[in-house]
This record gives C-alpha cells, structure tokens and sequence, in this order.
C-alpha cells in the first residue's frame, strides 16, 4: 500500500512498498483458485498451477501471483489457530508458499472479516470459526510473518451475519496487516460492491461488484458499472473487477471485451480457470503484451467514457505521461447487433491527425484525421493506443467525477441483507436523457456529500466559464469552489428531474491542474449530467 500525490491524485493512502522505478505498485496479476477449484483445492492443485504459469509463458508475461482461497482450513484448535486441512495441504501452508517462492512467484491467502468464510453458505457448510474475526492480529502474524504469503483476500459473509461495522473492521484488519514484520502484503477487501471511499485509505484493491460468472449479461453489468467509479482508482490503489473467466467458456469475441476492458481500467488481472485446460487462443488474449502494458501503465488511472452510441462506448486514459500524447481506447460494443460507430478524435482528446496502434492486430492503422469509423460485431471490442497532438479536455462527468460519501453497500447489497440508508450518498443512475448514459443526484444535505473533478487541465490558465448541466424539480442551491476558494453559489431549478438545463459560471484557473467542487452541506443539490469548461 502505497503513499502518493500527484496533480489529479484521486487517494492519499499509506504504506511503504513499491516496485523500482515506480512510485507505486501495478494491479497484481496472478491466478486464483476459487472460480474453477472453490474448496476442492489441495498442495498439488496450487504447486500445479504455479508451474502452469511458468510452463505457458503466464508468469513471463507478468502473472507473478498464486493465490490460494477458501478450503484449506479445517476450524480452529483450543489454542485459537487456525487448523490446517492436513488431509489437502500435509505439508502445512508455510510449505505451499516456499515451494511458489522457490518458483520465483509470490504466494496469496484468503481469510474473512467475520467468523465465518464464504464456503460457509453452501449447503454443507465449510470455514466454521475461522474467519478474522476476534483473531484479527493473530491470523495476520501467522500468515504474513510465519508463513510468509504476499497477498491478502479478505471476504464478508461472515461479516454479514454479524453486522459489523465494515469500514471499522476492515480498517482494524488493514491495522493488523500493517503490524506485521512483512511489509510487503497487497490488501484486497472482497465486499462484492463498492464498499465507500474509505476504503481507498486501508486497501490496495476491492471488489465493486458480486461474483463473476461465465455469462455475458454478467460480464456486462460488471463492465458498465466500473465505468462510472474510475474516480476511485489511482495512486497505486485499484477497483478490483474480480478475476478473470478467460479460459472458462466465453466466446473469443468476448474474451477480447474481457480482457480488454479489465486492462482499460487498470483492475487486477487474476485469473480463475484451471490453467491446464484451457484453448490456445485464451492464453494468447491473457500475454497480449499491448493490453498488459495498458493495465500496468505507470500512471495506474482508469478510463471514463468519452463516447457513445447505443450500446457502445469508448472509454480513454492517459498513457505513461498525464495529459502527454499517448492515450490508451478501448470501443467495446456491449449490444446483442454489429454496430457501426465514427470514433470522434477530439472526444479522444486529441486536435488533427493522430497516429492509432492496433492492440490485438499489433499494428499500426493507416495515420487518421478528424474521425476513423469502426465495425465491431457483438459483444467484442477493440482497442487501440492513440498518438497525436492534445486538446485541453472541455468536458467532464459527473459520473466520472469524487463523490465522497459514495457508496453502494446500501444500495446494491444483497436482498436479504438490505437496510435503510444510514446517511444521504449520492446515486449514480442510468438514463437515455444523460450526456453519457449516466447522472450523479443524492447529492448534498451533509457535509461530507460533495463531488469535485480533480483533473481539470489548463494548459496556460486565465478565465473559463463552467457549464453544469442539471436537474431538479424545484429550486436548489450549490456552491461551486475551484482549488478551494468558493465562487458562487447557483440556484437551480429544471422544473422536472430529467429535464436537463445548463447553468454557467465565471471562474479563472490555474495553470495546470485544477479541482472543480460542487457541494451544499445543509441542503439537497440538484442531479448533475456534466460539467463543460470553454476558455473565455
């Protein structure tokens, strides 16, 4: 877990480790045996897909972790330990993870922020008692200082039941890793939705939506869903799509999609099938070295939608350099028709001809101008690096934008264990009538329930008029501040709350980066489409 800031940092979180040359840690890549293994795992399972990492080029290609999840516990002894299935791993837990270091790999662990695992819910129940809870330092020694394991998976079935305090325990629990002699254990707190931004300060990675399965409807949702929480992946901190299902059934056009995707917005590569089962043309998707690149960028950033049409959208990032000439595209048609669409240069951020690179084709495509048109067939994508002079963004998300008091636990739990808002949090919601698809509303009426965009580039500064694009049904205020200082307060009134009008504001900026903050602490704002920024 790493501390670090740049101009549009997104997080400020602790923690030493880093790798040389970096100021932080990429998205890991490794495997993981819970998708294709769940409790039926054993020493020879994991030591043999250690060594099909190696044996397929995986662990070359960056796919360094082996990580071993629930099933390998069998309750805990009088003493408190945690026992170990004797039966699965004889030679003990320390062992597996010597025998994946000897390899030149590292080692994950599992465990669970209440008493019971995950494997608890099924109908002949696993993982009874030994989950961290009341174990929280202890269980943490064993695993990181005696055993030596490098990575941490942290689910919250047990935890549910319980009704814990989730950010309290998980924050306890990054507390007990943090105390460890090693320190150098990646953090992953698996709550299946976006748990809040709290979270950006205690973990490298979380889970923001529940399980992965082989199914496009699936794969789907998860994919739309991280388009509108790219605010909250930065500094070496990342939104954890779950793992990978390539290999495991999905067509290769939605293989592309998946790995392509999953790269875009730099989330863990973990994959989850049985490595040595698995078709050519899947291993080839998992080394592609142009995707990996695009999910291990220095920059560690993820990638808002610049457009769209229909069921497809075009998500774009910075590459290597913030606001420097790289960028990193993903088209992925998430429709059940072949689509046509003319990718907008300028949307990509970009004035006049640019340069594209074809990451699947490892090609260049002829030089281009204002626009270049594409043919993807369903459910399939493309993707591509793009060269070419920069315009200064004009305009930002409200979806894409830091809603600090963001959460989905309330929202998107599961049914049986849906409670009512314990504070107002801002909503992200899908409608035809919004700019991108998206509008953020549930915003205001305390404190801490702002928005701002952190990343608003003026490549001189000097004056610009905002323009916000809203809704609401009667008159609401919002206080508009830039770099901390406030510049006005607006009163706002659509009359409808999808009838969408646009508000400005005179504000100068700074050379450079620059945050733009809506907020009300005392009353309900408006719903915000967009925010568009044109130098006066």
């Amino acid at each position: 877990m790493a501390l670090a800031f740049t101009a549009i940092s997104l997080c400020a979180c602790s923690a030493p480790k880093k790798e040389s040359g970096r100021d932080f840690d990429p998205p890991i890549m490794g495997w993981s045996s819970w998708n294709h293994f769940h409790t039926e795992i054993s020493e020879d399972i994991i030591v043999g897909q250690a060594d099909a990492l190696i044996r397929l080029g995986l662990s070359d290609a960056g796919y360094k972790y082996v990580n071993i999840d629930d099933g390998f516990t069998d309750g805990r002894g009088e003493d408190g330990r945690i026992r170990i299935d004797t039966v699965k791993f004889p030679n003990g837990m320390k062992a597996v993870a010597d025998s994946i270091h000897a390899r030149g790999l590292k080692a994950g662990m599992y465990s669970d922020a209440g008493d019971n695992t995950c494997a608890s819910l099924n109908v002949k129940p696993y993982g009874l008692g030994v989950g961290l809870y009341g174990h929280e330092y202890e269980d943490c020694k064993m695993m990181f200082d005696e055993w030596g394991y490098d990575f941490f998976k942290v689910d919250n079935c047990g935890g549910r039941h319980l009704d814990l305090d989730e950010k309290s325990q998980f924050t306890k629990i990054a507390e007990a890793i943090a105390a460890c002699d090693n320190k150098n254990v990646n953090f992953n707190v698996c709550r299946w939705v976006f748990p809040g931004t709290w979270v950006i300060d205690i973990a490298d990675s979380w889970r923001t939506t529940h399980d992965i399965w082989v199914n496009w409807e699936t794969l789907k949702t998860i994919i739309k869903e991280n388009m509108y929480l790219v605010a909250y992946t930065g500094n070496g901190h990342y939104n954890d799509m779950d793992m990978l299902e390539i290999g495991m059934g999905f067509t290769p056009a939605e293989e592309r999609t998946h790995m392509a995707c999953w790269c875009i917005q730099s989330s863990p590569l973990v994959v989850g099938c049985d490595l040595n089962n698995m078709p050519d043309y899947s291993i080839e998707f998992l080394k592609n070295p142009d995707l990996i690149a695009m999910d291990q960028d220095r920059l560690g950033i993820a990638a808002p939608v610049v457009q769209k049409e229909g069921e497809t959208y075009v998500m774009v990032k910075d590459m290597e350099q913030f606001n420097g000439p790289k960028r990193a595209v993903v088209v992925a048609n998430l429709g059940e028709e072949t689509t046509s669409i003319t990718v907008d240069v300028a949307a990509l951020g970009f004035k006049g001809n640019v340069k594209v690179y074809d990451c699947f084709k490892h090609e260049f495509r002829p030089e281009l101008g204002e626009s270049f048109t594409l043919e993807i067939a369903p459910h399939d994508s493309e993707a591509f690096y793009v060269t070419g002079k920069r315009l200064e963004q004009s305009v930002y998300q409200a979806e894409a934008a830091f809603m600090n008091a963001y959460t989905e636990i309330n929202e998107q739990d599961y049914e049986s264990y849906r409670r009512p808002y314990e504070i107002p949090s801002p909503r992200v919601r899908e409608s035809a009538s919004s700019e991108m698809g998206y509008y953020v509303t549930e915003l205001g009426g305390w404190a801490e329930n702002w928005l701002e965009w952190r990343n608003v580039y003026s490549e001189k500064g000097g004056k610009y008029v905002l323009s916000l694009r809203y809704a609401c049904p009667e008159s609401r205020n919002v206080s508009v501040s830039v770099n901390g200082q406030d510049v006005s307060v607006l009163s706002l009134n659509s009359g409808d709350e999808l009838e969408w009008k646009d508000a400005n504001v005179s504000v100068k900026l700074s050379k450079g980066w620059n945050t733009v903050r809506l907020s009300n602490p005392m009353e309900k704002m408006p719903s915000f489409d967009c925010m568009t920024v044109k130098k006066m």
